[in-house]
């Protein structure tokens, strides 16, 4: 029976390294797959992980239609067992339903991978449609962690190294703290907080000083 699977999980926890290597194991079987992705920070038509791994992709924009490029495909004799399908919380619930679509009527499984909420916390319209329509979900066993150690849970946007809380939904960045537009995983106290890498190393004292008064401790 073909599947339709979200795997999901915060920043840097390997999504795109896992979906390569998915890739990869599938098409070594002798199967025929398609890799989607959209919005990738290496570029169009590209899926990259921050491993440095790269592979073609096709870009996903608003008109694109997973049935009917499936159906295309194979009129043109190409064989597709499955479709890997990366950044998927940028998908619309009209696509995450074509893709529910392949999987029941075509018999294609469907690997989707995408981050669940965006920096407001907030579930993606395309994540929220697989998490109702998926088979099975995910939740990757790589743990991000939060710069306190904790495990990371929430993704944080900034902006000029500052953390913001409002703008639109999808501006793509990097997790470089030199972008004009990055962003950072957090746990939900930091994140709540908005307390980030930056903003604690400020606040820290500097490493040469100790906590308490050596001569009004006896010392």
């Amino acid at each position: 029976m073909a599947e339709l699977v979200f795997f999901s999980g915060t920043m840097d926890c390997g999504k795109s390294t896992l979906a390569l290597q998915l890739d990869h194991n599938h098409a070594a079987r002798g199967r025929g797959g398609v890799i989607f992705t959209r919005n990738d920070r290496g570029g169009p038509d590209v899926l990259s992980s921050r491993l440095g791994l790269r592979h073609p992709a096709v870009e996903v924009t608003d008109a694109t239609d997973f049935w009917d490029d499936v159906v295309q495909r194979r009129t043109r004799g190409e064989r597709v067992d499955y479709l890997v399908c990366d950044e998927a919380q940028f998908y619309s619930p009209t696509q995450v339903e074509q893709l529910a679509a392949l999987v029941d009527e075509m018999g294609v499984d469907v690997y989707a991978f995408g981050i669940t909420a965006d920096f407001r916390t907030r579930l993606f319209p395309g994540s929220a449609r697989l998490i109702e329509l998926a088979d099975r979900v995910e939740v990757l066993q790589v743990m991000s962690l939060c710069w306190c150690g904790a495990r990371a849970t929430h993704n944080a946007r900034t902006v000029g190294g500052v953390m913001v809380v409002e703008g639109e939904q999808v501006v793509v960045g990097d997790t470089d703290a030199a972008a004009t537009v990055g962003y950072e995983v957090l746990c939900r106290r930091h994140h709540m907080r908005q307390m980030t890498v930056a903003v604690a190393r400020a606040l820290a004292p500097p490493a040469d000083t100790l906590p308490f008064d050596l001569e009004r401790a006896g010392g």
